[in-house]
């Protein structure tokens, strides 16, 4: 191997590594503010599970479960689908303004995760006289709810804070999936200023 060669091969050997380091993994929360977790395999060996971001990864929440609060219905694709031609359902995106405006599910009302406890009677409750002002929500609609996908703590924010004030959990529809998932299966998805 001649000399001009055998440089060429450091140099690009060296750019690889200098490419690898400039691309070190962004690693994504997993469950709260762990970003490891560590798993043991059939040996008793420990392996160490993270995320990383990814084109796919979208943001940087952290894994929500299945069920946010007890008796709140997980749901996927299917039921949502079912819920857009239920008279006694809303769809609900639970998400900040401008995420909304990138694309949203057709059909779905707007109430931002954080403003949910306080229109309760866009949801089929009322607020009871006197000065304790509860809500009653013994004719509440069936919401499903959604957020930005399985990382996003949106919309389990707002069940947590819509059960805390007397929304019945069983009438909670919870779609994980959101919009990372509705997007990605090639669901429409319309945008603008609404």
């Amino acid at each position: 191997m001649t000399l001009s060669r055998i440089l060429s091969a450091l140099a690009l050997a060296a750019g690889f590594a200098g490419a690898a380091h400039a691309a070190d993994p962004e690693y994504l929360r997993i469950i709260g503010t762990d970003t490891k977790f560590v798993v043991k395999n059939a040996k008793g060996e420990e392996m160490v599970i993270q995320r990383t971001m990814t084109p796919c990864a979208k943001n940087k929440g952290w894994l929500q479960p299945l069920v946010p609060v007890a008796g709140v219905h997980p749901i996927g694709e299917i039921e949502m689908l079912h819920a857009m031609n239920d008279r006694d359902a809303l769809v609900v995106d639970m998400r900040e303004p401008e995420d909304r405006a990138n694309g949203t599910i057709p059909g779905s009302m707007h109430i931002v995760y954080t403003e949910v406890a306080n229109r309760l009677n866009e949801l089929g409750c009322t607020k009871t006289a006197g000065a304790t002002g509860k809500w009653d929500c013994s004719k509440a609609k069936k919401v499903y709810a959604f957020c930005n996908g399985p990382v996003c703590p949106q919309s389990p924010t707002a069940i947590l804070a819509m059960t805390r004030e007397g929304f019945p959990a069983d009438k909670i529809y919870y779609y994980r999936g959101g919009m990372l998932d509705w997007a990605a299966l090639g669901f429409p998805v319309i945008k603008g200023d609404f």
